[in-house]
């Protein structure tokens, strides 16, 4: 895990929240994407309550709400089919400018609509204050299982590298006079996608050879870059699943 390696979700800046060790950061997001799962979908306040929790980790942060909605759009074609489910929901009908919709269908709209989002924003401010290396670190940290972490590892690591190596292989088809861009030019382009596996294959073959070679065991030593998170740490992180927490007990409950 060399230097230089970045990835375009992550806002260099300093801030608390960037501050905070990587494996509080993660078990945070986790227990508030739960909390906001656990929340019945008629609790429409508690979802009120998340996004502000959103909203004032962003801005603890220093992310801008722009750059939160607009990278938030990725889940729009799940928002696309959750409007169809007003339509094609069965139960009681309710009519509302000359459209019969299903209530069950229009809770269930909501329902992948706000959780989703919440899910989605929650997740874009892990990945907006921690590197990518710091993400391994910490599920390094958290008992993640090596062979998870020893993957993702690799594929971080070489994601650019054949990406270019992809680039080269497409410069390489048009300067060769072949463009495949329409259905009856697949095969161009199913080859081109069996070059760079087979490409792929032999360059990590290699690379395990080598690894292999320096003492490699099974393991990445993620691990001995620095400390663990402090008690502060936890505590400070702790303020939003304990908050979100608290919103969902009073939801279920009420």
């Amino acid at each position: 895990m060399g230097a230089g390696h970045s990835h375009a979700l992550f806002v260099d800046r300093r801030s608390p929240v960037h501050d905070l060790a990587p494996e509080v950061k993660i078990t945070a997001s986790v227990l508030f994407t739960v909390a906001v799962v656990a929340t019945p979908r008629e609790a429409l306040w508690a979802f009120g309550g998340y996004l502000a929790v959103i909203v004032a980790v962003a801005f603890t942060a220093r992310i801008r709400l722009r750059w939160l909605a607009l990278r938030s759009l990725i889940e729009l074609p799940f928002i696309l089919f959750a409007f169809a489910l007003p339509f094609l929901g069965h139960g009681e009908r309710v009519h509302w400018l000359g459209m019969s919709l299903s209530v069950d269908g229009v809770y269930g709209m909501w329902n992948i609509i706000a959780k989703g989002t919440l899910g989605v924003l929650s997740s874009l401010l892990l990945a907006g204050t921690t590197t990518p290396r710091d993400l391994l670190l910490g599920l390094d940290r958290l008992r993640c299982p090596a062979m998870i972490t020893a993957i993702a590892t690799f594929m971080l690591r070489y994601l650019d590298v054949l990406a270019g190596e992809g680039r080269r292989m497409r410069v390489a088809q048009r300067s060769r006079g072949y463009d495949p861009r329409f259905l009856w030019q697949i095969k161009g382009f199913a080859t081109g996608i069996g070059a760079l596996f087979l490409r792929a294959f032999e360059r990590g073959e290699r690379v395990y050879l080598a690894m292999i070679s320096r003492g490699y065991e099974g393991r990445i030593p993620l691990a001995l870059a620095g400390g663990g998170a402090t008690a502060r740490q936890w505590a400070a992180a702790a303020t939003v699943p304990v908050v979100a927490g608290a919103i969902a007990t009073v939801a279920l409950l009420g």
